[in-house]
């Protein structure tokens, strides 16, 4: 397997070179780039596995940055900055960041939000005696990793399909944010609240009839969510 290829973003020399040298010292490849207008040449001329990205750059900023990104890609974000408002990060995500880490950052957060990040951009694997999963009007082929929703397919990301899966296969239980998030994005999670409500609303964008009001999936005010077939 080849060493996955990282396209670190900043504006800032110093951090650049630091997250540089902690990539390569652990067999990452890595590429740089010091603003998102150099961000995007680079990610459309080169297989890139990962982004990582500040929010505040001179030319094209992070957010933009990311928004153009998904237009055309999944590839996994991680949005690397010192807005740590709850704001800042809602905004990250509902443009597409797949992670949030605040400077300043211990190099093991980093290392370990970096392998959940490229763990969770793979589809979950079906066991053995797991096809399918149907829970009322929703039909998942866990070999084909295809959703259909009263037979109409529904596009979800690695993130989301295994989310949904998670929910699936507890229907009716009232799930904790924690128990939530250590099963579906990793034993690396806990306390990013903020995470769920943002994946949750785009579930219900594509899963439920009126988002607005959800028949699948509730919301269990202080305690998680809870899905019902």
């Amino acid at each position: 397997m080849n060493d996955p290829v990282v396209l670190v973003v900043d504006d800032e020399k110093s951090l650049r070179d630091f997250v540089r040298r902690n990539l390569e010292a652990r067999h990452y490849k890595v590429l740089t780039a010091a603003n998102g207008l150099e961000a995007m040449a680079t990610f459309n001329n080169e297989k890139v596995d990962l982004v990582i990205l500040d929010l505040m750059m001179p030319h094209l900023d992070g957010l933009e940055t990311t928004r153009r990104i998904r237009e055309t890609s999944k590839t996994p974000i991680i949005i690397l900055t010192a807005l740590g408002e709850e704001s800042d990060k809602v905004q990250a995500f509902d443009m597409g960041a797949d992670d949030y880490l605040t400077k300043p950052f211990g190099v093991g957060e980093l290392m370990g939000r970096i392998k959940a990040v490229l763990r969770r951009a793979r589809w979950l694997e079906p066991s053995s005696n797991e096809e399918q999963l149907v829970r009322g009007d929703i039909r998942v082929d866990m070999d084909r990793h295809l959703v259909t929703v009263k037979d109409s397919p529904v596009e979800l990301t690695p993130t989301e399909f295994n989310l949904l899966v998670y929910l699936l296969k507890n229907a009716g239980r009232v799930l904790s944010h924690r128990a939530i998030l250590q099963n579906v994005w990793g034993a690396e999670y806990g306390n990013e609240a903020e995470y769920l409500r943002v994946y949750i609303g785009r579930l219900r964008q594509k899963i439920e009839v009126d988002a607005l009001n959800p028949r699948h999936l509730f919301t269990e005010h202080g305690m998680g969510y809870r899905f019902e077939g």
